[in-house]
Order: structure tokens, then C-alpha cells, then sequence
């Protein structure tokens, strides 16, 4: 994949389409948190593979965050702060499957609290403009 405009769209489409996956259940009567955190993590791998793109770089083929995070140099410090919760979410890309692995619905909360102020910066370090802002993939 080479690293342009195009790409970073793809990316935050898919982003958006997990983070929409988060609100919906969020909204249903019964929540599977599972889901819900996987969907979580997902988005923000997405968003930080948008990001190596805007930032030239391509994005390797893994699914570990605290990875991705640091691929950026140039987002290194900025993003430094996300990285307990960048470890949070890496345990829901592949833990969540098992049975025996359900977050109990407070954990579970936080870890989307946090997956969406993440998603917010993120979009702002990709694409300042308004219609990033709103999670749109220009």
C-alpha cells in the first residue's frame, strides 16, 4: 500500500464504521462490552495506521497498538501519554474472543471513555479540519 490520501480515507472509514459499531451497541438494551471493546480497539488501530499514512509512513501489517503508536517519531511524545491505554486496548484485539474474557461493564466503560478521547486526538493529528473533526473521511 503506498502512502497517500486515499489510504488515510480507507483507514478512517474503517475506523469510523467500528466506532459506529461501539455506539450502536452502546445504545442497545443488552450491550456485549465484548464486542463493544474489541470494536474499541479496532478503531483506534485503524486510526493510528491513518495516521503512519498521513505521516508517510506505511503502516506494517500488526495489530499491536503500543506498536503502531510508537512507528510515528514524529507523534512519539505527543501520543506518549496514550500508551496504558493504547496496552488497554491490545488485550481486547484478541483476549475478547475467549469465553471467560468478558470486561465487567465499568471496566468496560472506561476503556470507551478512553478509545474515544484517543479517537478525538487522533482525528485532529490526521485532519484539522472540521469535517475530520466529526469523525468524516475526506
Amino acid at each position: 500500500m503506498r502512502a497517500n490520501s486515499q489510504g488515510i480515507a480507507v483507514w478512517l472509514r474503517k475506523a469510523n464504521n467500528d466506532w459506529l459499531n461501539v455506539e450502536n451497541n452502546l445504545a442497545s438494551s443488552r450491550i456485549p462490552w465484548d464486542t463493544v471493546c474489541f470494536h474499541a480497539q479496532q478503531t483506534i488501530e485503524k486510526m493510528l495506521k491513518a495516521l503512519l499514512l498521513h505521516r508517510g509512513i506505511v503502516p506494517p501489517r500488526i495489530h499491536d497498538l503500543l506498536r503502531l503508536l510508537e512507528a510515528s517519531p514524529a507523534d512519539a511524545r505527543a501520543l506518549k501519554p496514550w500508551r496504558a491505554d493504547c496496552r488497554l486496548l491490545n488485550d481486547f484485539a484478541v483476549l475478547s474472543r475467549y469465553e471467560g474474557a468478558d470486561p465487567k461493564p465499568a471496566k468496560a466503560r472506561a476503556v470507551v471513555r478512553r478509545a474515544g478521547q484517543m479517537r478525538i486526538v487522533l482525528l485532529t493529528l490526521i485532519a484539522p479540519n472540521p469535517a475530520a473533526k466529526k469523525g468524516q473521511a475526506q
